[in-house]
């Protein structure tokens, strides 16, 4: 990951870090790996989303550790001078001034300290189709809707999960948020 962190351009490694911060004190759903990937290929740099998202994962579970240990910037920055070797000296400084300007909100979140280990729900797009055919039936008329769900996962990093269903299996879905819904409105 070292090596793929020494090719992420200074200033969009510090937006990311700035991003996970803000994740783990709970004011940004998450970090959108896709759209920042695609920033910084525009700016010339060949990186891979997938290996965003692992820069991502690593970045924050080394915010997170660093939070719940309550380290200080000397600390963490002693602590990361023991992978000084494999970490860009770029990186040192971004995570260095980052952790000095914004870990006390962190460290002092009792939430980021607990992190929880589920998605949180960020956006739903959905669309009602009709398929037509298929290369096995020629006149199916099957009706369905299909569900994307943006999620942010514990690391910060935002996925899209898509499913379809049926219109029975909708409208189980329906109903059952509808007693979601009606449980919510007595507490």
């Amino acid at each position: 990951a070292a090596n793929k962190i020494n090719l992420i351009p200074q200033d969009f490694f510090a937006e990311l870090c700035e991003q996970i911060i803000q994740h783990l004190n709970h004011k940004i759903a998450g970090v959108n790996t896709a759209e920042l990937c695609q920033r910084i290929q525009t700016s010339g740099t060949e990186i891979d989303v997938g290996d965003l998202a692992n820069i991502v994962n690593i970045i924050s579970f080394l915010f997170s550790t660093a939070a719940s240990n309550n380290l200080s910037t000397e600390e963490l920055v002693a602590t990361l001078g023991n992978a000084g070797k494999t970490l860009p000296k770029h990186a040192l400084q971004v995570i260095r001034h980052v952790w000095n300007e914004q870990g006390v909100s962190v460290r002092g979140s009792e939430e980021a300290r607990n992190m929880a280990t589920v998605g949180q729900f960020v956006d739903m797009k959905w669309k009602l189709g009709v398929a037509m055919s298929s290369d096995t039936c020629r006149s199916l008329k099957y009706p369905y809707v299909a569900v994307t769900l943006k999620v942010a996962e514990p690391s910060g990093q935002i996925i899209d999960k898509s499913f379809e269903m049926t219109i029975p299996q909708f409208k189980n879905f329906f109903k059952q948020f509808k007693e979601m819904a009606a449980v919510l409105e007595t507490v």
